[in-house]
């Protein structure tokens, strides 16, 4: 059952990030390796731990399409789905472009400086496919960079059996020998191909886990090195990016999902309980927190929780999570919860609060959130899957000074400078360097700036 205790009784820790120790020298290893071997280091990883180890790494283009029609054909309501979020998720991205606007100005007389914002050329894309395969991720993560402008977006995802494969061992009566098929086609899960399809990926590989976020940072013979490599992960996948971290850009290093509601009696504590376990029912370290200024609404909410639990076909991982990371906080007033949210800095902020001053001054005292879900009805759900925001989002307190992904990731703000000769602009930048120079040691600096005054 979920945890109800008093704002006095948190404990410090709860506030802290996430740590990778017992990971990074597994992760260390397999980016040496990968460094080194290429895609003979990814086929070893893949042959002991992935579904699938296929001879090749790259989709061909046309099973993404087929996926996309299968989809399309046998499951409509999905395939409409994933249009329509990327077709949200498209817009909003577009509409973040039209904020980096190209300029030139004239500082000073003969003095021209400006900005550029340009688009990385290559941008990496990672979508996990565990338990559940994260189709909505290939949406948030390859549509800023397609609305960004980069020129080639590939993404890696764990390989898949392909049908062909499979039929020809079953025909054979072979079935598939030991805990991975080696060998085969490339092919990934059907519904992440139609919808990596849909958004316009480049190219699209069967590579998996922490070796697939080191090809896409140093390149192998068949997986192309990038500029940026972005994407939600396991832990060995987190602590990847990590590491490459310098040779490639990232998003964020990832932890556990968060939720944090902020709600008062105005809200309907079966609503706030479906909100908790959509968080829960992630990971079983998924942290769901409800923070309120009523004992009988938290009340409540606990009992809706162990109701709705009993129906939840995801009820052992949910009711794991609740019972180990989830907490309702009994505060005297909201603003000690916009306090500990702040302070918490969580990936979704959920202010469940009739409209009027009070949300209004709740809203300008919160700042650190990945996203904020303003009213009873925007769910965070909706901003998980087609609402248009992207819902690739700090965790572990990186709320704190950086915010989710977006078409910014994919673009860089570039300086120039124009001088007209003989200008008072020119004269005056070039003495002021030569001093400078002068004064740090730097005589090349000074004489470079010095030796334009002499014509």
């Amino acid at each position: 059952m979920i945890k109800i205790i008093k704002a006095s009784e948190l404990e410090p820790a709860w506030f802290d990030g996430r740590n990778f120790t017992g990971t990074n020298e597994v992760v260390q290893n397999v980016i040496k390796d990968v460094i080194e071997n290429g895609d003979a280091a990814i086929k070893k990883v893949a042959d002991k731990y992935d579904v699938a180890s296929p001879s090749s790494y790259l989709i061909p283009e046309s099973e993404l399409k087929a996926a996309a029609e299968k989809l399309k054909k046998e499951e409509p309501d999905i395939y409409n789905a994933i249009c329509y979020s990327h077709d949200l998720a498209y817009k909003f991205a577009l509409k973040q472009r039209e904020s980096f606007d190209d300029f030139e100005v004239e500082l000073t007389p003969g003095l021209y400086t400006g900005q550029k914002t340009i688009p990385v050329e290559k941008a990496g894309a990672y979508v996990p496919a565990g338990r559940y395969p994260l189709l909505s991720s290939v949406i948030m993560t390859i549509t800023p960079a397609v609305a960004a402008g980069v020129d080639e977006v590939i993404l890696c995802t764990p390989p898949r059996v392909h049908p062909d494969d499979l039929a020809k061992a079953q025909s054979e009566g072979s079935g598939i020998p030991g805990k991975t098929f080696i060998g085969g086609k490339p092919y990934a899960d059907e519904k992440i191909m139609a919808a990596a399809y849909i958004c316009g990926v480049t190219k699209c590989y069967a590579a998996g886990g922490s070796q697939a976020i080191a090809a896409m940072a140093y390149g192998t013979q068949s997986i192309p090195s990038v500029d940026v490599v972005v994407g939600p992960g396991n832990k060995f996948v987190t602590a990847a990016k990590q590491q490459v971290y310098g040779k490639v850009g990232i998003d964020m290093l990832a932890g556990p999902t968060e939720v944090f509601i902020i709600a008062d009696k105005s809200a309907d504590p079966a609503w706030v309980a479906a909100d908790l376990l959509a968080q829960a029912e992630h990971d079983i370290v998924a942290q769901a927190v409800l923070a309120t200024n009523d004992m009988d609404f938290a009340q409540k909410v606990s009992q809706e929780i162990e109701k709705q639990l009993e129906s939840l076909p995801t009820k052992e991982v949910a009711r794991q999570s609740i019972d180990t990371y989830g907490k309702i906080i009994i505060v005297d007033s909201l603003e000690e919860a916009a306090e500990i949210a702040n302070k918490k800095a969580p990936e979704h902020l959920e202010l469940a609060l009739d409209e009027g001053k009070e949300r209004d001054e709740i809203m300008n005292k919160v700042r650190n959130f990945g996203s904020l879900f303003i009213g009873h009805y925007a769910a965070e759900v909706f901003g998980d899957y087609a609402a248009g925001l992207n819902h690739t989002l700090p965790t572990s307190g990186v709320a704190h000074y950086s915010g989710g992904l977006s078409v910014r990731m994919f673009l860089k703000t570039v300086t120039t400078l124009r001088a007209k000769p003989g200008s008072e602009g020119m004269k005056k930048s070039a003495e002021a360097a030569g001093f400078f120079g002068d004064a740090e040691g730097l005589n090349a600096h000074a004489r470079a700036a010095r030796i334009r005054l002499e014509k």
